[in-house]
């Protein structure tokens, strides 16, 4: 293999055939502005053409399975190696994965408890297990030498015990026995007056039994101390059938000599009936013998109820095998659900925190639970969660005289034929945690294996911190060392791939669809390292998303690990840290769609910073930056104010958010910035304001107020504008009716009688009736890869041929579609209503994208902004009217929610952004901003910082103020990384800023 990537002439989107040279076994990082050409290089290029020449090797009939990838449009390539692709969207939406599966620790957990795990009895708690010979010999010479015992095997097995009917003919009748016992007994008296056919049918089925073991070499029987020779069946008349029978294998005295007898004695008993019994003959003094079962069955040694062996599939919550029956691995069930039946938490039992039993109907229970709570000794004046969790229990379950919630509606499910009743019921149902496994997802027969006294769903609760400590401390004995050692080695190593690249406080049994797009890459990424390849090309799409500064020294340090082990790592990064990192620097530009695709430099990171073309370079270097604010907007008298957050980590949290300033929410990943803000914030607001989709969050927080303050709040998240490729930036931003209604003005429009509907491409009219708006026609073929094909029709252009006639200056609608929003913003000039809108979008760094693009090929920095592009419109229609308009700036105050903005901005890009917050806040919005970026959060006017560290060490509000105020306090990691930004000295007592792996 070569010592580099050559590519040659790369023309790919807006790549300028490029010549470029990556080396390999090095981390090459490709910067540059947003749209310049880097995903373009990295992944339509480079990755593109190295997944497709490693397809195209496979046969046609595993080519049907994977993703067909388009030869990009290079004119020569050469040492490429097998390309893996780890981008920042999290593409998992199946509800039962988790990061334990994503990273397949749950595998080799499932393997680590089937060998090595100790199973419980489910009835009494004792061990199951097989007695092996060497424990039976244990256990016999901790006797005293000497002792005397007999060796035994019961004969008569399960299958030819005598039914108890047959038993009952020799036991007395009980003088007071009920009626139905009497009879049972007379019949069987009955019965036993003509005893031949029963004595000859017991004494058939003994004797077959025993002719056998006659046959091989067996004729003593033991029975309660008592030997029996038996050579005829008369001489078994003094032996009790209803009572164990055994045959004798051995009598021994226990003593080192007699320890081949014994192993002998075992293997027979295992052999013959799959148990074998000791049985001590008494010494003087001795009452009783002493007795002593072992068995080769795996089953309870206390009760000795049988168990299937654990296996692999039967920790799998995937596998009908072991998964729980009544939520079928789930989780959770369609039951009644305890957020609506308690909705808000923070009332008392006295104030009706129950809201079923504070109906007119069914009041009386509500004084029946208070004379319960009282008798049990619960407080009812205190909040519901401030109980303890055995006082909410006995709410929830009842006693004996009180039926508790789940009786409550248990008795109304047997009135569920009335129809008010049904109605009733239906208010307080929804998904809830499985009443069988709570939540644990597993059947009771796999919860039961435990390893260091913790079953495998309360090691997948762990946090992956808990889990390295969990692991690391874990002693296994020599023998289930020599079984398990490789899969405790390598469960320890994924865990600590996971603890390496920042995600610590995540659980692993955290579902995969719940991760932000950094927290999916990452997952990624240890999983690629555990996966130890040689000789790979990774190409990653911005991994410090989502990962607070304190945390990219570890993701810098996992990415050099696997270029140790000689892969090739190619980065597209914004990020500084990543950048200085580099083995290799390449910097695309000067600027975005059309006029970037050029190489602007090439080398070390030392060689791009003195290159004067380099962008990048310049602030790498210094000579370019993002101003501190000279003046910051300080709080005025407007307050939105949440008190008593409680979800996830959150445990009475408080956040007060003044009004019409950019406020930033900071913390080290997991500290609990999306919790408060999405999950709690946003949904309360959308209830205050009636907005509201979905279920009452009241039981989440204790109280909002101030917000009268605000007529709307709206979320600037990373989820796509839309799901189909007929979804663009300019029918986002509505500017598209606006074109349509042009051409639709021109006179040969007009004279056709073409409205503004027949330019549209997703309604019958105007568009071309083949391929019905695609622009493609979909070709199936039986065992490749389905082909898009332009649509022979229209040429891919989506339009019938008359409407493509219409011209406006020259161009038709699908040459308009074409244009970037710079371009659009010259061709447009002379109409303010389709200007303004494009104007936005170029204000939030979006020139370079083109009108038609398809929302789905946009990333998810590139859909954020299009979405702060059509409220910044919004604002600026406000803000255009008259300045001295009080009016209107109230009418327009809204709280803008945005989820890290600078995802996918380069540093020139942020000023961009920032410009356009400006203008919201000019427009009378308000923004909380969620951000991990340096240069956003020092121009901020009001910052709030979480922690101080992530997941169970976090969701606590470390400190709140100006940028400054942040930087000088020590307990919080933003304000020591703050700090040098601002130009200001690093608090003294800096926090811990290393966690220890």
């Amino acid at each position: 293999m070569n010592d580099q990537i050559t590519i040659r002439g790369a023309r790919t989107h807006n790549l300028k055939g490029i010549d470029v040279d990556i080396p390999h076994n090095a981390l090459t990082v490709v910067s540059g502005v947003s749209g310049s050409g880097k995903s373009s290089l990295a992944f339509d290029t480079v990755y593109a053409e190295g997944q497709r020449r490693y397809v195209e090797s496979l046969s046609a009939y595993a080519r049907q399975f994977l993703e067909r990838i388009e030869k990009p449009d290079v004119d020569f390539m050469d040492g490429l190696a097998p390309a893996i692709a780890i981008k920042q969207k999290n593409q998992t939406r199946n509800p039962r994965s988790t990061v334990a599966t994503a990273t397949e620790i749950y595998d080799y957990l499932r393997l680590l408890y089937a060998r090595c795990g100790t199973v419980t009895c489910l009835h009494c708690g004792g061990i199951v297990k097989h007695d092996t010979v060497d424990e039976i010999i244990t256990t016999l010479f901790a006797l005293p030498e000497g002792t005397r015992t007999y060796v035994l095997f019961p004969i008569l097995r399960a299958e030819i015990k005598l039914e108890p009917m047959q038993i009952a003919t020799t036991a007395e009748p009980e003088a007071e026995a009920p009626k139905p016992k009497k009879t049972a007994v007379k019949k069987s008296s009955k019965a036993a007056k003509s005893t031949a056919p029963e004595t000859l049918n017991l004494t058939d089925s003994l004797k077959e039994r025993l002719t056998e073991l006659r046959r091989r070499g067996y004729n003593r029987l033991y029975q309660s101390g008592k030997i029996v020779e038996f050579s005829t069946p008369e001489s078994l008349l003094e032996l009790d059938f209803t009572q164990p029978i055994f045959a004798l294998i051995d009598r021994l005295s226990i003593s080192p000599e007699s320890r081949a007898r014994i192993v002998d004695a075992i293997e027979t008993g295992y052999r013959e009936s799959g148990e074998v019994q000791f049985h001590t003959v008494p010494r003087d003094g001795e009452i009783e013998a002493q007795k002593y079962r072992f068995s080769a069955a795996f089953e309870c040694t206390t009760c000795h109820r049988a168990y299937r062996e654990p296996e692999p599939r039967l920790f799998s919550f995937n596998n009908p095998y072991g998964a729980c029956p009544r939520c079928q691995g789930f989780g959770n069930t369609i039951d009644f659900d305890p957020n609506l039946i308690i909705p808000d938490k923070s009332k008392t039992l006295d104030e009706g925190a129950i809201a079923p039993w504070t109906t007119t109907k069914y009041r009386p229970h509500h004084g029946e639970m208070k004379r319960a709570a009282k008798a049990a000794g619960i407080p009812t004046d205190v909040p519901w969660y401030d109980l303890t969790p055995t006082q909410q229990a006995f709410i929830e379950d009842g006693n004996g005289t009180f039926p508790g919630i789940r009786g409550f509606f248990a008795a109304l499910e047997h009135k569920k034929y009335k129809l008010h009743v049904r109605v009733f019921l239906s208010k307080y149902r929804g998904y809830a945690l499985c009443p069988d496994c709570r939540g644990q997802r597993l059947r009771a027969e796999a919860r039961a294996v435990l390893i260091n006294n913790q079953n495998i769903c309360e090691t997948s609760a762990l946090t992956i911190t808990g889990a390295q400590q969990f692991f690391d401390n874990l002693q296994l004995t020599p023998a289930q060392l020599e079984v398990a050692g490789k899969i405790l080695e390598e469960v320890r190593q994924r865990v600590h791939f996971l603890h390496q690249v920042g995600l610590d406080y995540l659980t692993l049994d955290r579902l995969s669809s719940t991760l932000s797009g950094g927290e999916a890459q990452r997952i990624q990424l240890a999983t690629s390292l555990g996966s130890r390849l040689v000789g790979a090309l990774y190409v990653l799409d911005e991994p410090s998303i989502g990962l607070h500064t304190r945390d990219t020294a570890k993701l810098i340090s996992i990415m050099k690990d696997l270029r140790d082990l000689g892969n090739t790592i190619l980065v597209v990064e914004h990020d500084p840290d990543v950048i200085r990192a580099a083995d290799h620097l390449l910097d695309l530009g000067p600027g975005a769609g059309e006029l970037g695709g050029q190489l602007l430099a090439e080398g070390t990171v030392a060689e791009v910073t003195a290159n004067p073309n380099s962008i990048t370079g310049k602030y790498l270097s210094g000579r370019a930056t993002i101003p501190i604010p000279k003046h910051r907007r300080e709080p005025g008298r407007e307050h939105l104010k949440l008190t008593g957050a409680r979800i996830h980590n959150l445990r009475g949290v408080d956040i007060d958010i003044p009004l019409g300033l950019l406020c930033c929410v900071t913390g080290v990943s997991g500290s609990g910035k999306s919790t408060i803000v999405h999950q709690v914030l946003y949904r309360a607001l959308m209830q205050a304001l009636g907005q509201t989709e979905g279920a009452d969050p009241a039981h989440l927080y204790r109280e909002l107020t101030g917000t009268h303050h605000l007529n709307d709040v709206i979320l600037v998240d990373q989820s796509p504008i839309g799901r189909t490729p007929r979804s663009n930036p300019v029918t986002y931003i509505k500017a598209f009716d606006d074109i349509r209604a042009l051409f639709a003005a021109q006179p040969d429009a007009k004279r056709k009688g073409f409205g503004p509907g027949h330019f549209s491409f997703n309604v019958p009219g105007g568009r071309c009736d083949v391929c019905e708006g695609d622009g493609t026609v979909t070709v199936e073929m039986q065992f490749l890869a389905d082909i898009e094909l332009p649509c022979e029709e229209c040429n891919g252009t989506r339009y019938k041929s008359s409407i493509l006639d219409i011209r406006y200056k020259g161009k038709n609608i699908h040459d308009v579609l074409n244009m970037t929003v710079k371009e659009a913003l010259v061709y447009f000039a002379g109409h303010p209503k389709i200007v303004d809108k494009l104007y936005v979008l170029d204000e939030v760094g979006l020139g370079y994208v083109r009108l038609g693009q398809s929302a789905t090929t946009l990333s998810g920095g590139e859909a954020q902004r299009v979405k702060l592009a059509s409220h910044l419109a919004t604002a600026r229609s406000i803000t255009n009217r008259s300045a001295n308009d009080t009016a209107a700036k109230a009418r327009s105050r809204t709280l803008y929610i945005l989820d890290e903005p600078t995802t996918g901005l380069h540093f020139d890009d942020v000023a961009k952004l920032l410009a356009a917050f400006r203008k919201l806040i000019e427009g009378g919005g308000s923004l909380l901003v969620i951000e991990h970026n340096l240069d956003v959060i020092k121009s901020a006017d009001w910052v709030i910082d979480m922690g101080p560290e992530g997941g169970s060490g976090g969701g606590q509000i470390v400190a709140t103020g100006t940028p400054e105020e942040i930087a000088a306090n020590p307990a919080s990691h933003t304000g020591h990384w703050l700090a040098p930004v601002l130009n200001l000295a690093a608090p003294k007592a800096e926090p811990e800023l290393q966690v220890t792996a």
